[in-house]
């Protein structure tokens, strides 16, 4: 009975937009965790206080994305704009 109550075809949207908000906040917890050079999860490395690792660090910030979208430019349809922007 709570089934047909909760799930119905009108929620299924729902569902999909709350499941891609929970992938996406893991995706960046464990991503943190594991690779962030200012996150230590162990006693060892937190004792080790405050590192000066600006390699680690740039590394981190410095993904792929970031530099492949660095020279582009902030359109999300170019060519369109371009067909309004633009005297023919």
């Amino acid at each position: 009975m709570a089934g047909n109550r909760w799930i119905r075809p009108e929620v299924y949207p729902l569902f999909a937009a709350m499941g891609v908000a929970v992938g996406i906040c893991s995706f960046q917890l464990v991503r943190n965790i594991c690779i962030n050079p200012e996150v230590r999860v162990n006693k060892q490395n937190r004792a080790a206080g405050v590192l000066e690792n600006f390699k680690e660090g740039e590394k981190y910030s410095e993904n792929f994305l970031r530099k492949f979208v660095r020279n582009k430019t902030p359109e999300i349809m170019p060519s369109i704009n371009r067909f309004f922007t633009e005297p023919n």
